[in-house]
């Protein structure tokens, strides 16, 4: 017989915050890019965070995590096109949130 851990507190609240803050992020920013994030360096993340803080925020968390808080923030707010966003998360990919596409964040990519 498996024995079924119980998820701790500390990850249960880490998990609902992270949760709300997605669930911002998904209300608030008009247009989400996926991108790929296989092999790029911490770094060169770093230095593309940094050029893109003032129109955008790049989202990076396990896929399973992502793919909870999109399925309830769906079934919260009764808007099914999040649920598309799910087939996206395979391998690195990464979430960036941002106000307005410019050709100055595609610049920094």
């Amino acid at each position: 017989m498996a024995v079924v851990k119980k998820p701790s507190k500390a990850k249960a609240v880490k998990e609902g915050s992270y949760d709300q803050k997605l669930h911002r992020l998904l209300d608030e920013y008009s247009q989400i890019l996926v991108v790929s994030a296989d092999n790029v360096g911490s770094r060169q993340l770093q230095n593309i965070r940094m050029a893109l803080r003032d129109d955008s925020v790049i989202l990076m968390v396990k896929n399973t995590m992502i793919k909870r808080s999109v399925r309830l923030h769906a079934e919260n707010t009764g808007n099914s096109a999040f649920l598309s966003l799910s087939t996206l998360l395979v391998g690195r990919i990464r979430f960036l949130h941002i106000h307005g596409f410019t050709y100055f964040s595609l610049s920094y990519m």
